[in-house]
């Protein structure tokens, strides 16, 4: 029988912290899609309308947070992904640190877009 293995150590921090991700996800993907999909249709989705949703704080905050958590999961995911394949060594440093790099850039640019949106730069 094939023996199992994860990079996830059960009942690590990053184990843990891909569920939580993946569970807050979830919820911000079906607000996200019922808010822009059915409070307001496809068709009515404009740039105007865009920036007045993103001045109310609330909905600001959620999707910061939204961009943040899928940046850490996606990465968390990839790099995981690649331990299993039997990545180690200088490679597996390599990896973490474009990794890293990449979803800090995600997050900073998306954060700036998000902030300009809102209107307050």
């Amino acid at each position: 029988m094939a023996e199992r293995y994860s990079s996830f150590a059960p009942g690590g921090t990053r184990w843990l912290l891909q569920r939580i991700t993946a569970a807050f996800l979830v919820v911000v993907l079906a607000f996200h899609f019922f808010q822009l999909h059915f409070v307001t249709h496809a068709a009515e989705v404009t740039f105007m309308g865009t920036q007045a949703r993103m001045q109310n704080v609330g909905y600001f905050l959620t999707m910061v947070l939204f961009l943040i958590t899928a940046a850490f999961h996606g990465v968390n995911g990839v790099y995981n992904a690649l331990i299993n394949q039997g990545l180690e060594g200088t490679r597996k440093k390599v990896v973490l640190a474009v990794l890293v790099i990449a979803g800090g850039a995600l997050i900073a640019q998306g954060v700036y877009v998000a902030v300009a949106m809102a209107g307050w730069i």
